[in-house]
């Protein structure tokens, strides 16, 4: 009996338009930023336009990539609620796989834009075996006070002991594939921001990602037992904004591009995979062909990275020792220098930079449950 899990962040799957472009030039689109807009008004009504117009593209090449992983069950991140779920799954997933994703699960985290993790699964595997909801465990409101993770490195930053760890959520969802037991933990870190007090984006956050990372390792243990957890059926799937490598980049495209892993000593992910806690499968594949997501702040500032996870439980990952995940990376646009031998068919209507599928790319993975 096997199951395809995936994980996607989806990045910005809204039902709702954001205006606050006009005031904040941070959050202005750059297209409207070429235009000499007089009032909030005239704002608006563009703004609206541009972001029906744009979305359209991007969520037909979103709905590519779930399709491309063929996925029983895909864990979202950056989900605006269930209602733009279930329109985007009707308007354009559907036109691809039809009547798959019929269950879909999610609630507000913590997040100050409203985008949260999500569920979407099919009623029963490809092979006809059924998938069952149990029950869905939302973690949300848990305090660096309540789990003893507040450190001065947190207080340095802002954060006082009473506020909430999880940026988003760590959402707990028990399931049933064929009557066996299987529970996901839905996950999205805070993420790395611009440089500040001296240090770049990454340094800057990752005390607060460390702490995420302890969070979920104390929720997973809470649940199972601290001698126990490691041998149980769980994943935690999603993004974490961190890395342990990255395969850094150099030249251009008239030039030729020049690729070199770097591993890195700090990561948030050192937490979770400690004492072989879970295991990172995506480090099945060749170093250099681990990346998710393409970042760059300019020509100085480039690297491949792994932002997105499946982490297996230690006996799940064993009862799999032979699984590796797949990374779909045909939604990624033209910009994205591709290392030797890892280049794709991008999906139709790919742009440069934009229209894309997301920033990141879907992970899937095919998993034994037995």
């Amino acid at each position: 009996m096997s199951l395809r899990l995936a994980t996607f962040n989806v990045e910005n799957l809204m039902n709702r338009f954001d205006f606050s472009g006009f005031r904040n030039q941070l959050n202005q689109d750059r297209t409207l930023a070429l235009f000499d807009i007089k009032t909030e008004a005239e704002y608006r009504a563009l703004e609206q336009a541009r972001a029906i117009a744009h979305s359209d593209d991007t969520r037909q090449l979103s709905a590519l990539a779930i399709a491309a992983t063929r996925a029983d069950i895909i864990c979202m991140q950056e989900v605006d609620n269930v209602e733009a779920l279930k329109a985007f799954e009707y308007g354009y997933l559907f036109k691809m796989v039809g009547q798959g994703y019929r269950q879909k699960f999610t609630t507000a985290g913590n997040d100050s834009r409203g985008i949260d993790v999500a569920l979407m699964m099919r009623d029963e595997t490809a092979h006809g075996q059924p998938i069952e909801f149990v029950r869905m465990t939302s973690h949300a409101h848990v305090t660096f006070e309540e789990f003893g993770l507040h450190t001065p490195e947190l207080a340095a930053l802002g954060q006082e002991p009473h506020e909430r760890i999880f940026r988003r959520d760590c959402l707990e969802i028990d399931l049933k594939v064929d009557g066996q037991p299987l529970t996901l933990y839905l996950v999205h870190f805070k993420s790395m921001g611009s440089p500040r007090n001296g240090l770049d984006g990454r340094a800057a956050t990752m005390p607060v990602r460390v702490a995420e990372a302890q969070a979920v390792r104390r929720i997973i243990e809470q649940r199972f037992g601290v001698d126990h957890a490691a041998d149980k059926r769980w994943a935690i799937c999603g993004d974490m904004n961190d890395y342990r490598q990255r395969v850094l980049i150099e030249g251009d495209a008239h030039e030729g591009y020049r690729f070199k892993v770097a591993d890195e000593s700090q990561s948030c992910l050192n937490v979770l995979l400690a004492g072989g806690f879970c295991e990172n499968v995506i480090e099945r594949r060749p170093e250099m062909d681990r990346w998710t997501l393409y970042h760059t702040r300019g020509p100085l500032e480039r690297h491949l990275c792994q932002l997105d996870y499946i982490l297996l439980s230690k006996g799940l990952a064993a009862q799999n020792a032979s699984a590796v995940p797949d990374i779909i990376r045909n939604g990624q646009p033209f910009r994205t220098p591709f290392p030797p031998g890892q280049e794709v068919e991008r999906f139709p209507r790919a742009g440069w930079d934009r229209p894309k599928a997301s920033d990141h790319c879907p992970v899937a993975v095919t998993l034994d449950i037995v």
